[in-house]
């Protein structure tokens, strides 16, 4: 009850959210009007989709204190400046573009090409279970493309991911809500990078930032390696949500060949030491198997 006797509601232009306290906006009207918003991050970002009669824009802020980050904002401030370094330094056909970036009085925003995709882990307008059974869901809706659509868009996670290898950096927090699909296009693109880092990287948390369903053992230990073998995981599992049962890796539920699905079980190994060595290799064996 403490909570919600703290939020206060937040309107600008058509839209209206809540924050814990009150903050200034004034910088958006620079950019254009806001005509969305999504305010049920636990990052500690705020994001805006803003429009003016040139173009659209994605806004990424951080600096207001949001209803789900239970952190405090100069921390999320740092994160995202951090995450201009990533977005410059891994540009891809693949990723969504950084185009600005700049401070404001109380915060950091990014501003990003506007891609008229849909994200597949909507958890706000679809929580589980309706994500995996409402017809409008994305994620459903995804699931109900063919094969060789899914396949397409894997292979462009995968080909965005031997680049991110090549360029030195280890993928963190990549997880199904990092992709978006635009259904009238059937056009993947990959958003939310933030958190990748140089390599080398070790874990000093313990439970790292992501989603249990696409981490590795590594990323539950403090002090292990994170690396491309972490990354193989990561890949396999993604593979294992869009097409077979997510957390059920058995044949059941695998709607490919059988050849893709070795691929991909050897991926998902525990045992780190019995993945493929590096992205590059699982991709090479992926596509040769794809038939």
């Amino acid at each position: 009850m403490d909570n919600l006797k703290n939020e206060v509601e937040v309107q600008i232009d058509q839209v209206s959210f809540k924050l814990k306290e009150p903050h200034d906006f004034s910088w958006l009207k620079d950019l254009g009007e806001v005509v969305n918003v999504f305010d049920q991050q636990d990052s500690g970002n705020i994001c805006f989709v803003v429009e003016s009669q040139f173009r659209r824009l994605f806004i990424k802020y951080a600096g207001a204190r949001t209803v789900q980050y239970g952190g405090v904002p100069e921390d999320a401030i740092q994160r995202l400046k951090e995450a201009v370094t990533v977005y410059e330094s891994l540009k891809h056909p693949h990723l969504t573009e950084l185009l600005d970036h700049f401070e404001t009085a109380s915060g950091y925003v990014l501003v990003f090409e506007w891609f008229d995709g849909e994200n597949l882990h909507p958890h706000w307008r679809f929580p589980p279970p309706h994500k995996y059974t409402h017809p409008e869901s994305p994620y459903y809706k995804f699931k109900q493309l063919t094969v060789g659509r899914r396949l397409k868009t894997l292979t462009n996670i995968f080909e965005f991911h031997v680049h991110v290898e090549r360029e030195g950096y280890v993928a963190i927090d990549f997880y199904d809500g990092s992709i978006m699909y635009d259904f009238q296009m059937n056009l993947a693109k990959i958003c939310d990078i933030d958190l990748y880092r140089k390599k080398p990287y070790t874990n000093t948390i313990g439970r790292m930032w992501g989603s249990k369903r696409f981490m590795s053992p590594e990323e539950f230990e403090k002090g292990a390696l994170i690396d491309t073998k972490t990354n193989v995981y990561n890949m396999g599992a993604i593979a294992f949500s869009l097409l077979g049962g997510e957390l059920d890796r058995t044949i059941d539920k695998w709607e490919a060949n059988i050849e893709l699905y070795d691929v991909v079980k050897k991926a998902t190994n525990p045992n780190r030491e019995k993945r493929y060595p590096t992205i590059e290799a699982f991709y090479h064996d992926w596509v040769m198997n794809i038939n």
